[in-house]
This record gives C-alpha cells, sequence and structure tokens, in this order.
C-alpha cells in the first residue's frame, strides 16, 4: 500500500509562483481574455497531476475489483497427454478408461505392459465457501479507494487554488504595468519641461541628465513588467494544459473577505478524510493477517473424460467435495507481518495527528494575514492620495521655478512606489484569502 503521496499535498500549498525576472522581451503577443472561471475549468480538465491523481484511482478501483475472487468461482479446463509403460499408470491408465479385461491381470503383463496412452480432459471447480482473510482484505481493499478518491479531490482543491493564485498574480503584474506606464508619462513629461527650460537656457545640463536618467529606468521598470506578464501567462498555461505563448488579460476578480471560521482543521477536508482512509485501511490489513490463523472453508469439483486416442467419447468421471484447512503454525510468518502493519499504521496516524496540528496553524497564521493586509490597504490608501496630492503641488512649484529637479523626481518615485505598495497589500490579501479558503475546505 502506498500512502506516502498524502504528504504531496503539502508541497502543492509551498510553490512559489511568482519570480521577478529582470530579463527584457523582444515583443509581446496581443493578449488574450480569460476569465477566473475559464482557468478553472480548464484546469480541472487538463491538469497533468490531476490526471496521475485519477490514474491511481482507478489503479485503486482495479485491484479492489480483484478481489471478487473471494465470491466467485474458479474453473479450468485442461487436456493431458500420457504415455508410460510404467505398471502402476498404465493398469490404472485402463481403469480411468473403463477398458479392463481379464488379461490384464495377467502376472506378466502386470508387470511388463506395453507402452499405453491415456488423454486426460479435465474440467476443475473450485468455489471459495469461507475465507475470512480475504474479505478483511477485501475491505482493506476498499478503504484504499476511497483515500485515492479523497487524494483526487484534494489535488482538486490544490490545482484550484494555484490557478487563482496565478490569476492574482497577473492581476497584480498589470496593475504594476500600470503603475509603470503612469510613472514614465510623468516622468516624460517633466523631460519635455526641463527640456524646454534647458533650451531657454533657465536651467542646467545636470538637471536634464538627471530627468533623462529617470526616464530610462521608467522604461525598463515598464519592459520588466510586459515581461512578467508573459511568465505569469506561461504559469497558468501550465496549469491549464493549453498551447505555449499565449498572453492573457484578466478580469477583475474579488474574493469574499470572510475570516470568521473555526481555527481546526475539518475532519471533513479531503486530505484528512484520505488519512483517516489509509488508517481504516491498516486496520483492515491487520485483521486479514489475524484472520489467517482461521480454518478456511472451500468447495472443488473435477469432471474428468479419459481415452486411448484425443476424442471426447472416453469413459467419464467425476469427483466434488468440500475442504476444511488449517494453518496451525507458518514459521511465526503472520506474527511478523502483522506487527510491520501495525507500524505502519502507527506511521500513517502520526501523520494524521501532524495534519492536524500543522493545519490548525496554518489557519491561525493565514487568518492574521488576512487582517493584517486589511489594515495595510487601509494604510497604503492613504499614503497614495498624499502622495499624488504632494506631486501636484511639487509639480505647480517645479513649473515657477521655485524647487529642483531633484524634489520632483522623488515626489514621482514616492507615488510610484505607494502605489506598488497599495497593489502588494491588495495581491497579500487576495492570496491569503484564497489560501484560508483552501485551508478550510470540507
Amino acid at each position: 500500500m502506498k500512502f506516502e503521496k498524502l504528504n504531496s499535498f503539502k508541497n502543492l500549498t509551498l510553490v512559489t509562483l511568482f519570480i521577478f525576472n529582470t530579463a527584457t522581451i523582444n515583443a509581446q503577443s496581443t493578449p488574450k481574455s480569460l476569465s477566473m472561471e475559464e482557468a478553472i475549468q480548464a484546469a480541472l480538465q487538463n491538469n497533468k497531476q490531476l490526471l496521475i491523481a485519477k490514474t491511481d484511482e482507478a489503479i485503486a478501483k482495479s485491484n479492489f475489483n480483484q478481489t471478487e475472487a473471494i465470491w466467485l468461482p474458479n474453473v479450468n479446463l485442461s487436456q493431458t497427454a500420457y504415455r508410460t509403460n510404467n505398471p502402476l499408470n498404465v493398469f490404472g491408465f485402463k481403469l480411468q478408461q473403463s477398458n479392463v479385461l481379464q488379461a490384464d491381470f495377467n502376472p506378466a503383463l502386470l508387470n511388463n505392459p506395453n507402452n499405453y496412452s491415456n488423454y486426460n480432459t479435465q474440467l476443475a471447480l473450485q468455489q471459495p465457501i469461507i475465507n475470512l482473510d480475504a474479505l478483511y482484505m477485501r475491505k482493506s481493499a476498499k478503504e484504499q479507494v476511497g483515500m485515492y478518491a479523497a487524494q483526487v479531490q484534494r489535488t482538486k482543491e490544490a490545482i484550484k487554488m494555484q490557478v487563482v493564485q496565478s490569476y492574482l498574480y497577473l492581476e497584480f503584474t498589470y496593475q504594476y504595468e500600470k503603475v509603470t506606464i503612469e510613472g514614465l508619462k510623468t516622468m516624460q513629461s517633466i523631460y519635455k519641461f526641463t527640456k524646454d527650460r534647458f533650451d531657454q537656457g533657465m536651467m542646467q545640463k545636470s538637471d536634464l541628465l538627471n530627468v533623462a536618467v529617470q526616464v530610462q529606468a521608467a522604461e525598463l521598470q515598464h519592459s520588466q513588467a510586459k515581461s512578467q506578464i508573459e511568465n505569469i501567462s506561461d504559469q497558468l498555461t501550465v496549469l491549464m494544459g493549453a498551447p505555449k505563448g499565449v498572453v492573457y488579460s484578466i478580469k477583475p476578480y474579488n474574493l469574499g473577505t470572510q475570516t470568521d471560521v473555526s481555527d481546526s482543521v475539518s475532519s471533513g477536508r479531503s486530505d484528512i478524510r484520505a488519512l483517516n482512509a489509509a488508517v481504516n485501511s491498516y486496520d483492515m490489513a491487520i485483521k486479514s493477517t489475524e484472520m489467517g490463523w482461521m480454518p478456511k472453508l472451500n468447495g472443488f469439483a473435477n469432471y474428468n473424460i479419459n481415452d486411448k486416442s484425443i476424442a471426447f467419447n472416453g469413459a467419464k468421471s467425476y469427483i466434488a467435495g468440500v475442504q476444511l484447512s488449517w494453518d496451525i503454525f507458518k514459521g511465526n510468518q503472520m506474527n511478523r507481518k502483522a506487527a510491520t502493519q501495525r507500524l505502519e499504521k502507527s506511521k500513517v496516524q502520526e501523520q494524521l495527528n501532524s495534519q492536524l496540528e500543522t493545519g490548525a496553524a496554518e489557519i491561525r497564521k493565514t487568518k492574521r494575514a488576512v487582517v493584517d493586509a486589511n489594515y495595510k490597504i487601509q494604510q497604503q490608501t492613504t499614503s497614495v492620495q498624499q502622495s499624488e496630492e504632494a506631486l501636484r503641488i511639487l509639480q505647480n512649484r517645479y513649473e515657477q521655478g521655485l524647487i529642483s529637479t531633484n524634489d520632483i523626481l522623488v515626489a514621482q518615485t514616492q507615488l510610484s512606489q505607494q502605489k506598488l505598495f497599495l497593489a502588494q497589500a491588495q495581491l497579500e490579501q487576495k492570496s491569503a484569502i484564497n489560501y484560508l479558503e483552501f485551508l478550510t475546505t470540507k
């Protein structure tokens, strides 16, 4: 039994989906509109990890179906050809063929028979009746089906969480691009004003060069934002199993802000159900091993046709009966096997306890992250408003020649930073809510 995959769900929640890449790009493709619902639906249909999880579930179902053998008969048809001069076998074949004559009792013929042939056609039936160890092993296999079904459900939930997270990052990146565009336009406007004053001999060349450097920096930031849009689009492409090289445009996506949820992990959460099913499966496997000590009752029947040729018109006979067998001692094999299974069950039980504890801690941590992000949004909204007003005032004073070029550049840089911090706070809030939903899914 393979239960180690249960830990893979933790890894899914820790994947980093957003890494700034400072490389520039040649050209950006025309964006393709993509809604959150379309992204989730495509991922649930085509994601490779989900297909693997479904295959594991299908394998578990197939293994369970194999256990139907504890109820169904086993029928075997065979035909065997013999040729011998062994005295005992020759006389036995004649008896089976109902072909014994008075002359066959001649001692000389009995002791030194000629070569003799027998063709045996046999239809054999074996019918299980009572096999308690097999019955509990079937129950163990059924629990494994439930375990893998729960794993498929948790994989779906994890994939949805990752799709939402990538979508939110893409939304943030578009906001970041918008901030860089606004900053670039402002810098270009400042550059135009500064160049006009420089041409008029009212400003020094160092002021013009300083603004030109800031314009180039703004252009670089804008290029990086465009590149990151493609990077996050590639992330979505992989999650959705979609064609490569597509750049997506998105629609604003709002998540609920409800954080009034229990700090404890629900027993109905799919990964917890999978672990519980794993524990139950071991319980049944241990019971199956223990039932190996109990007697087994099986029925059997054979129908035979024996003839000197391969034809099916020879002597016919049958035998039928029941067999009660009891393995009294098997070299301590069952005890050792049961002891190993108990240790494996204990390991899974500890994994379950750990999942419950760490899950509860993650829920509390994420709830605090939502509260912190809400406060940060309020603060940054005020900071953006103040920075906008400060820049407006400084622009007027700059045009009147009352402040230096550096003052206006610092004000514009501050506004861009505050807008970016606000977008980051909104991303943190939505990401925390998305993760909280994943942690509290029932």
